[in-house]
């Protein structure tokens, strides 16, 4: 059985407190087979050439600043997954390693609600660079890994523009440029109109202000590319806003 692929909005640590988003992520993980092993594309991990993460249990990466020290003190030692690594490395050719790369937020925040036991092995693979057509490139090729027992998962956040952020509620209206942007998303998802989403600086509204810079929306192009064997049109299982940004997950079936 081909296993679905995914593209989730991640958040900031803090999102694991909105038990909203926490019973969603675990509810979806039950509704997906168990994965053999989980290949994580974060939107804060970009390393050319692409690289794959340890394949050992390391620690935790905790890539952001200004945090109470609980978020500090999370932990999620999962299995390693060389099995993965190797099979990431025939099908993409040269691949570095980065044996003392542990899980960073993108990839462990929302790992933890899925599966919290920390029993399925994760391999984390960079960004080799923002290009939405090199990237669609590499998730075509490793599109072969669901056929394995892998679930491809692509991490970043659908809006992200934290200047832009309505800080004086998780719960506030968006702003018109996020639920712009995002209203856009879902429509060309629902048409499977990977062109446009592609080409999603020239052809979405609002693009400049939904991503100053486009690492966030980066890891859904991976997705895109590895879904490309489904037929099925994605589905919306996570969306509404945090703090005004579009948190909207899809899965490609």
């Amino acid at each position: 059985m081909s296993m679905p692929v995914l593209y989730l909005s991640h958040g900031a640590p803090p999102l694991a407190d909105d038990a909203l988003w926490t019973r969603q992520l675990a509810d979806w993980a039950g509704t997906i087979p168990r994965p053999a092993a989980v290949l994580m594309v974060s939107a804060h991990w970009e390393n050319a050439p692409l690289t794959v993460s340890a394949t050992t249990t390391v620690p935790l990466v905790y890539d952001f600043w200004g945090f109470d020290q609980r978020y500090y003190d999370v932990t999620y030692p999962a299995p390693g997954a060389p099995e993965l690594a190797s099979s990431v490395r025939a099908l993409l050719g040269t691949v570095h390693d980065d044996p003392a790369r542990g899980l960073d937020h993108g990839a462990y925040v929302p790992l933890k609600e899925m599966y919290p036991e920390a029993d399925v092995p994760v391999l984390q693979m960079s960004m080799p660079s923002l290009d939405p057509d090199e990237l669609f490139s590499v998730g075509q090729r490793l599109a072969p890994l669901r056929d394995e027992g892998v679930l491809i998962v692509g991490s970043g956040f659908f809006t992200h523009n934290l200047r832009g952020m309505v800080m004086a509620d998780p719960n506030s209206a968006a702003p018109s440029w996020s639920s712009e942007f995002d209203h856009w998303g879902a429509e060309a998802l629902a048409a499977r109109d990977f062109d446009a989403l592609l080409d999603f600086e020239h052809k979405s509204p609002a693009a400049r202000m939904a991503h100053p810079r486009t690492e966030h929306f980066a890891p859904l192009f991976v997705s895109m590319g590895a879904s490309l064997g489904g037929t099925d049109t994605p589905t919306s299982v996570i969306d509404g806003y945090w703090y005004g940004l579009a948190k909207r997950s899809v899965q490609f079936d």
